[in-house]
């Protein structure tokens, strides 16, 4: 259980296979789709990548989680403990953007998939990344990060800020 924001690292749940810099999809359900094939453990299991799927498609019919500012925080309504039992985090970033309905309806080029076994942790996830975000000078660092290693490094900075009260 994490008892506080700060005992939550974001960056930590982050790898070379959890980030995608250059997104191929087109539309919202395929960047869905794309996000979603890269959580750990879905690998040659189809009817549980399709049910992340299903899940992260109907929090966005309920509510677009594109949350302004070219970033998307797709997730699922509920924690689904069955298909991770730790918090899972994947990173895209698309060249161009995609139409996502986000709140201030501009194309969306960043996004942060979350994945939590509990309501608890989800939660931890959403507050965080969505004060790490507010950050204009990440999102913009986010954009041009040439490897994985730097998107991991960026958030670590981030965190590490963030956990300083700066």
């Amino acid at each position: 259980m994490v008892e506080s924001n700060r005992s939550l690292q974001l960056h930590l749940l982050l790898s070379r296979s959890t980030i995608v810099l250059s997104l191929q999809a087109r539309t919202r359900d395929e960047v869905l789709r794309e996000l979603a094939a890269r959580v750990p453990g879905l690998e040659g299991r189809p009817e549980r990548l399709e049910e992340l799927v299903e899940a992260l498609r109907d929090r966005e019919e309920l509510h677009s989680t594109g949350i302004g500012e070219g970033v998307a925080l797709p997730h699922a309504r509920q924690p689904l403990p069955h298909l991770s039992d730790r918090p899972v985090l994947v990173f895209g970033r698309h060249p161009g953007g995609v139409a996502f309905r986000a709140v201030d309806g501009r194309p969306v080029r960043l996004f942060f998939l979350m994945l939590a076994p509990d309501l608890t942790v989800h939660l931890a996830m959403l507050a965080r990344i969505s004060r790490l975000l507010r950050q204009v000078a990440l999102r913009e660092a986010l954009m041009t990060a040439a490897t994985p290693e730097a998107v991991i490094e960026l958030l670590r900075e981030a965190e590490a800020r963030l956990d300083q009260g700066r």
